[in-house]
Formats: structure tokens, C-alpha cells, sequence
């Protein structure tokens, strides 16, 4: 008889606390399951039209993800494509989706928010 142990994947969201205005990710912490799909929300600071993606590994340090202006990126990383999109439906905040999620996706995951054009491939103070 096999057993199959469940296989959770773990992501993690950079807030700042009481520190105001700033911008605000949702949920704080996310545990899924492998092939399941998650959801990451970025509030930027009001007036900051600019949303950046970041994430943040043991073995790969801090990696660009996506940049974006209007409602789709306007530059993405290159493993960024088949399972991870990044929207501004509403044009203020974004989302993250990874669709489905795979072991290798465990990191904690970050946006940032600017009013100018900054260069998105460098980090941004956070």
C-alpha cells in the first residue's frame, strides 16, 4: 500500500509593521499544496502607479519578477512565463498568480510600488 504525504508549499509576504503609508501584500503567509493555484495581492502606495515583483530564495537570492505600468507587465523576468502572470485589473493594485504551484516555488515573494519609472531590474529600497 502506498502512502502519500501531501507536499506543501510555502510563500511568504515582506510587511512592514506600523509603518504608514506603505504598500500592503496580501495574504501575510501562504501554505497550498503543489498543483494548486495561489493568488498574491500588492496594494501600492497611493499615487505609485508602478508595481514591481520580487522573490526571494536561499539558493537565488532576491530575482526581478515583473514590472508593471498598465494592466498587464511591461517587462518580465524570463522564467516568467507558462505558470506565473501578473494583472492590474482594477489599475491600482496587482496580482500574482502562480498557476500551478511546484516545489521550486516556496520563497517569499515582494512587491514595491514608485511614482517615476525607477530601474526595475535593479532592488528597490524596501
Amino acid at each position: 500500500m502506498d502512502i502519500i504525504l501531501p507536499c506543501w508549499i510555502i510563500f511568504g509576504l515582506l510587511r512592514a509593521a506600523h509603518m504608514a503609508p506603505g504598500v500592503k501584500q496580501t495574504p501575510r503567509h501562504k501554505i497550498t499544496e503543489m498543483g494548486q493555484p495561489v493568488t498574491l495581492r500588492c496594494d501600492p502606495i497611493s499615487g505609485q502607479q508602478n508595481i514591481y515583483w520580487y522573490r526571494q530564495t536561499a539558493e537565488k537570492g532576491m530575482e526581478f519578477m515583473a514590472y508593471l505600468l498598465d494592466k498587464t507587465p511591461t517587462d518580465k523576468a524570463d522564467f516568467f512565463r507558462d505558470r506565473f502572470s501578473a494583472e492590474k485589473p482594477e489599475g491600482s493594485y496587482s496580482n500574482l498568480k502562480i498557476d500551478p504551484v511546484q516545489l521550486g516555488d516556496s520563497a517569499m515573494y515582494l512587491c514595491a510600488s514608485s511614482a517615476a519609472t525607477a530601474t526595475h531590474r535593479h532592488f528597490l529600497s524596501l
